[in-house]
């Protein structure tokens, strides 16, 4: 179970934060500014012990869909990168996954399609294509930037 102040953090750091720093940022971008997301499949996946997190990643996905219409007026476009696994300090530091990062990775890419974890570089890739001019013509879409 998850109690109340994970619950908050959660949505503090993955919903909050991204809601409230475009409210501020909004009324200095321009027409043809882009915002980019990012979330991840698992709101997709269905994965045990993640309800909350998902449910996180799955509001930023709203937030797109209803952002994209309220900013199209403006010609303001909203994206999400929604990735898979990534190989973060996540599995080096303390936490969670501390003595099991091994374990934990392996799952994740055993899971994948093709069976290997994403790098933040390419999260960052897919992050820059929504945001340059090279993608004029995407709204709310959702690109996953990994191997799920």
């Amino acid at each position: 179970m998850v109690d109340e102040a994970t619950f908050d953090e959660l949505f503090n750091v993955n919903f909050k934060g991204a809601f409230f720093t475009i409210q501020k940022a909004l009324p200095f971008l321009k027409y043809g500014a882009s915002i980019v997301l990012v979330s991840c499949v698992v709101q997709n996946k269905g994965a045990a012990t993640t309800s909350v997190y998902s449910a996180t990643k799955a509001a930023l996905r709203s937030l797109a869909i209803t952002l994209s219409a309220d900013l199209l007026p403006r010609g303001i476009r909203v994206n999400v990168v929604s990735s898979g696994p990534i190989e973060t300090p996540i599995f080096v530091r303390p936490g969670p996954v501390q003595g099991r990062a091994g374990a934990v990775k392996n799952g994740f890419k055993e899971k994948a399609p093709i069976k290997t974890m994403g790098t933040p570089e390419e999260v960052a890739k897919a992050a820059l294509y929504f945001a340059s001019s090279g993608g004029p013509l995407t709204t709310s879409l959702k690109e996953r930037a990994t191997a799920w």
